[in-house]
């Protein structure tokens, strides 16, 4: 008589994304393939496939929680039916209060975004969504779009470690960033 076979081991979705922007930030996109990412989770790479798919919907659905958990955080600071400077405003905030986990998921992201291209549609896309309603013939809406702008950039810069700031620093430009939403500066 044989052995009883055991159950193979349960992809927990969670789990896995977690694991591949892991592979993204420590590696990088040429270091997340479906076979890394299979025995970093300990599964079977037909496992993995038959869970996510190729590399690109992996990707795909790295974008998607990442976009699922961004609408559940700005919801909280913004309510559900913000203006879009209120988007903007909103934006900023999140922005302002990254902590150092969601900024390296948002650098791995935008390296996976960058070398895989398909994805800069879907990231155009969201941007548009969110932020395509500013109204530039006025003022506010000029102000709001170089507010933008400006924290994606700064956001950017410290993410990616091409220009450091101490906090407090970091704290001057978001309320800097912030006032041009108000024509404070």
């Amino acid at each position: 008589q044989g052995g009883i076979m055991g159950r193979p081991p349960t992809i927990d979705r969670d789990e896995v994304l977690d694991l591949a922007e892991d592979i993204l930030l420590k590696g990088g996109t040429g270091a997340l393939t479906i076979d890394a990412l299979a025995k970093a989770a300990g599964v079977s790479k037909g496992g993995i496939q038959s869970r996510f798919g190729t590399k690109n919907d992996l990707i795909a659905s790295l974008m998607r929680r990442c976009e699922e958990e961004y609408e559940a955080e700005i919801r909280t600071i913004i309510g559900e039916a913000p203006t879009p400077v209120e988007a903007v405003r909103g934006h900023i905030r999140m922005t302002q209060n990254a902590d150092t986990k969601s900024e390296a998921r948002a650098a791995s992201m935008m390296a996976a975004l960058i070398e895989e291209r398909e994805h800069l549609m879907t990231a155009n896309c969201w941007y548009q969504s969110r932020f395509g309603r500013l109204d530039t013939r006025t003022s506010e809406g000029r102000r709001a779009r170089l507010a933008f702008y400006a924290v994606e950039g700064a956001f950017i810069l410290r993410t990616f470690g091409f220009a450091t700031q101490a906090d407090e620093d970091w704290e001057a430009t978001m309320a800097d960033i912030l006032a041009l939403l108000d024509d404070r500066l």
